[in-house]
């Protein structure tokens, strides 16, 4: 297989983006991206360390749980959890991000890229105090380009159609395949407990 490694190259074989997916681009949010938003439940963002290497990042709550502030500024909660930080740890680094949101049922995605800070700014952290997990930090990202992004990937998985999800049995529990993973001794007795403690841990964090 030949290695494209130039723009030049790749250009040869896709051409050029045809002219509405130019044009989509914004470097703002408008009305239907303010509302998209408003509707979403979850989202993921990827952020990057000072070297390149990459993180995404799953977020979950309430429909608008990421506040929309004005035209080019959004708030996301950063509540308890693991403290593993890897992508606050990246925004301290690298303030570059990615976000993509999903909306259940609608096949189109909202696509946002900008410039994230890390704050605990009580102004900022008082938009989520209607929760029951306030969160510790907000994760403030400024709006450089945002778009809608077509519903061919999501129609293509089946992603909301209830017809393609699988038996959870056929996997593993997430308290199984952790101690598989991790290889450390974790003081709990029979697979039930183990799996218990998983899912208590994850209930307090909220």
């Amino acid at each position: 297989m030949t290695k494209i490694d130039t723009q030049e190259k790749l250009r040869a074989i896709y051409g050029d983006p045809i002219e509405i997916a130019v044009a989509k681009c914004l470097t703002a949010l408008d009305p239907h991206c303010k509302h998209f938003i408003g509707l979403a439940p979850f989202a993921v963002i990827s952020s990057a360390d000072a070297n390149g290497d990459a993180d995404v990042s799953p977020r979950g709550d309430g429909p608008g749980f990421i506040k929309v502030l004005d035209d080019n500024t959004i708030v996301m909660p950063d509540r308890p959890g693991n403290n593993r930080v890897d992508t606050l740890s990246n925004i301290i680094e690298n303030p570059k991000v990615g976000m993509l949101f999903f909306v259940p049922g609608v096949n189109e995605t909202l696509r946002l890229n900008g410039l994230a800070e890390i704050s605990t700014d009580p102004e900022l952290l008082v938009l989520f105090a209607d929760t029951p997990k306030p969160p510790i930090t907000a994760i403030k990202v400024t709006v450089e380009e945002a778009f809608l992004h077509c519903a061919k990937s999501l129609m293509r998985s089946k992603l909301w159609d209830a017809g393609t999800q699988i038996d959870r049995k056929s996997l593993p529990t997430l308290g199984k395949m952790i101690k598989d993973q991790a290889r450390v001794n974790i003081p709990i007795g029979t697979q039930e407990e183990s799996d218990q403690h998983f899912a208590q841990s994850i209930a307090e964090r909220g």
